[in-house]
């Protein structure tokens, strides 16, 4: 295997494990915030919620939502390393799956498209890792109560 070949993968690994350990649950969904999506696309977050505002038609609510204040403050305190500015004037932006796809078709560099491969990859892997998590649960649910 050529050196560039290996070096790619590993930047995909390691861009799948960044993508991995930002997604957070918030109303019961998998989503990535606007900070930590505008990161992944080597962008400033504006950037990312000006894109969005000039395509408000693309980003309905089960795309995308607003976090209200209790929201806000409880993923601070959860995550200490979250970036989540206690400045920012507007309450940051939450991503379901959908809207991530729908926001690759806005944000075009060559770093977004990579960046969107990676998250459609983690996303996947989180949609199967519940699966089996869900169907491992069922399996062993009888057992205990038989036992």
């Amino acid at each position: 295997m050529n050196e560039k070949v290996i070096n790619q993968s590993v930047e995909v690994g390691d861009m799948l494990d960044n993508v991995r350990s930002r997604i957070v649950e918030v109303r019961g969904q998998d989503v990535l915030l606007d900070s930590d999506v505008a990161e992944l696309y080597g962008v400033e977050t504006k950037r990312v919620n000006e894109a969005v505002r000039n395509n408000l038609e693309k980003f309905p609510e089960r795309y995308m939502f607003r976090l209200n204040r209790q929201e806000f403050i409880s993923l601070r305190s959860k995550f200490s390393t979250a970036n989540l500015s206690s400045k920012s004037r507007v309450a940051p932006a939450a991503y379901i799956e959908r809207g991530l796809y729908m926001l690759a078709t806005i944000l075009k560099s060559r770093r977004a498209v990579e960046a969107t491969f990676a998250i459609i990859e983690t996303f996947a892997s989180v949609r199967d890792l519940k699966r089996n998590l869900k169907e491992l649960h069922e399996e062993v649910e009888p057992m205990r109560k038989i036992n």
